[in-house]
């Protein structure tokens, strides 16, 4: 409660404090081994006193084992290692030596991230994929928290004070400072179109993920609908379908998709790292034949995501510069493997010929589906892609203007995936940093304040706002206590591990973009069935930033984002004539 987070010099005493407290789990653990003793030998006693034993001993072995996994999770052994520079940096010492301690100290760090990872996911297969998911993850983690010296408390007060910022800068923001990208006439013209198709094949996208998001949809009669399906062995018509390890899985497709089984070539829900569960169907409403990749639900998905750096992709078309994000690159190569070599798209055209190739996903399975869909591009010509909240470090720029005559993406809100990147992350950073160095009061305080501020709105706090305007290149004197050693973080230079063009360049998200943007609602977890959205045409640089609020994660849920597109497509359809606002946005209630 003392001091300020830039400032630790009034609670210097309490790492101290924090050790010797961290001693006395020794006998308290010597202490909980004797109560368990106690207890097996069965001593008699009150009742209700040996309840209350039984308790402690149980809250002491719980208090201890989350102790003890936190400290292996959070606690940085490097740190004291970490700052062995003067303030001007490691360039004062000699080249070669400092070079050696630099690399050292990397290779310890990421040494450090990837075993917290291998801990976290002790019961994931240990094959090759999987080692190189845990050593790309381990090397970004170790890129971006090394250079600062910041704890999660820390992190969540910027956040705090970040969201804080971005409202009151908004709230003082003139109508006439608002830049809007206005699309050509053509695509506001294919604006309801669009999204009544979009609005169709986000049940495919949904159906992807099974029975537990259809349980999540459906919690009071989901069971009893699919409950059948669960409990019935049909072997054989699985086999005819070709899927595998399908239970329950089946009857949910059915019900969200609202086909018929013989409609289905293929649904598999085999899941590995680089490997993602995908299904193909005909859609004879719309003349397709549609193949929904599923998003992150799993340990092996999460794995994917964070598989961040770069590849160059081998394509059989004139783009330049064709890079993409490493584990998603990797998963739509399977599932491109998985349709073309399995014959499983061969299948689906022998039956219904004259139907038109259309991939479709949320999330991960988003950006699976839109690599998926370049890849597919010079087989099928007429392959469309709709991508649903799909991540924005995907495609390099020329990947990105490539894909819009084919590829058109969802996002709702301020949902964070789409605005998530590794320069867009570092760039958080950098601004974390500045908002926690201007501000002089007490963590606690800064806390306290954003959780009331998130929970119940209020007027933002009157920050400091030169983020948007001021030098992002040097940190200010508070700052400096932050930062590790000599740190890049205020560099774009290419010392900086995340801004080097060849791991880390700049990516984008795919195709043309709607925005659904809900307005006029005053509660800060509203869930009014009459919520109001403005329906746009929106550039990439509208995603540039991430955004902070209480919906940054919501919004990228699919059933939040399937409610928003019934309210949007009911409504306009009712209001045909609705009249335009700013000419690239409509307002629908």
């Amino acid at each position: 409660m003392k001091g300020t987070i830039c400032n630790p010099g009034p609670r210097k005493s309490m790492s101290k404090l924090l050790y010797v407290r961290l001693a006395l789990f020794l006998p308290e653990m010597v202490w909980a081994s004797l109560g368990a003793a106690w207890i097996e030998d069965g001593v008699q006693c009150d009742r209700t006193v040996g309840n209350g034993i039984i308790a402690t001993v149980a809250v002491s072995w719980i208090t201890v084992a989350s102790t003890a996994v936190i400290i292996v999770i959070v606690f940085d052994p490097l740190g004291g290692k970490m700052a062995p520079y003067p303030p001007a940096g490691p360039h004062h010492l000699d080249s070669h030596e400092s070079s050696q301690l630099l690399n050292g100290l990397k290779t310890a760090a990421t040494s450090v991230w990837e075993t917290r990872i291998k801990f976290l996911c002790c019961c994931i297969g240990k094959d090759d994929r999987t080692r190189v998911a845990f050593s790309s993850t381990a090397e970004l983690f170790s890129t971006y928290f090394s250079d600062t010296d910041l704890v999660p408390s820390d992190i969540a007060a910027g956040l705090a004070l970040l969201h804080q910022q971005q409202d009151n800068i908004r709230n003082n923001q003139e109508p006439d400072q608002v830049v809007s990208h206005s699309p050509g006439s053509s695509q506001e013209a294919d604006l309801d179109a669009e999204l009544e198709n979009c609005h169709h094949y986000m049940q495919f996208a949904a159906a992807a993920y099974g029975w537990p998001l259809y349980i999540y949809r459906n919690p009071f009669t989901g069971l009893c609908r699919i409950g059948g399906d669960c409990c019935r062995s049909r072997t054989t018509d699985y086999d005819l379908v070709g899927g595998d390890q399908l239970t329950c899985h089946f009857g949910s497709i059915l019900q969200t998709t609202g086909l018929q089984y013989r409609d289905f070539i293929h649904v598999s829900f085999h899941d590995k790292v680089y490997e993602l569960p995908f299904l193909v169907a005909l859609d004879h409403r719309k003349e397709s034949v549609v193949v929904a990749v599923r998003g992150t639900m799993s340990l092996q998905d999460i794995l994917t995501d964070l598989s961040a750096e770069s590849e160059p992709l081998d394509l059989e078309c004139e783009v330049q510069d064709c890079w993409a994000h490493k584990g998603i690159s990797q998963a739509a190569r399977y599932v491109y493997r998985r349709l073309i070599n399995d014959g499983i798209l061969s299948q689906a055209f022998s039956i219904a010929p004259e139907y038109r190739l259309v991939i479709v996903g949320h999330s991960l399975g988003a950006g699976a589906a839109a690599l998926l869909t370049i890849m597919l591009r010079n087989p099928y010509p007429q392959v469309r892609c709709y991508a649903f909240s799909p991540p924005r470090g995907l495609l390099s720029k020329s990947l990105c203007e490539y894909s819009k005559t084919f590829i058109v993406s969802l996002v709702l809100g301020k949902d964070v995936i789409p605005r998530l990147s590794v320069t867009n992350l570092e760039d958080l950073k950098r601004r974390i940093l500045r908002v926690i160095a201007h501000c002089n009061k007490p963590k606690y305080k800064i806390l306290l304040r954003g959780c009331w501020y998130e929970l119940f709105g209020g007027h933002p706090e009157d920050l400091p706002t030169e983020l948007d305007g001021g030098d992002l290149t040097q940190p200010l004197l508070g700052e400096r206590s932050l930062l590790a050693h000599g740190s890049p973080a205020y560099s774009f230079s290419s010392d900086s591990p995340l801004e080097s063009p060849s791991k880390y360049p700049p990516l984008y998200p795919p195709g043309r973009i709607i925005h659904l943007e809900e307005v006029g609602t005053s509660g800060r977890f509203s869930c009014y069935p009459a919520a109001r959205y403005s329906v746009k045409w929106s550039h990439e640089s509208e995603f540039s930033k991430i955004l902070i609020g209480p919906k940054m994660l919501t919004d990228h849920m699919p059933d939040i984002l399937m409610r928003a597109l019934d309210s949007v497509v009911s409504d306009r359809a009712a209001c045909v004539s609705c009249p335009t606002q700013g000419g690239s946005s409509v307002d629908v209630a």
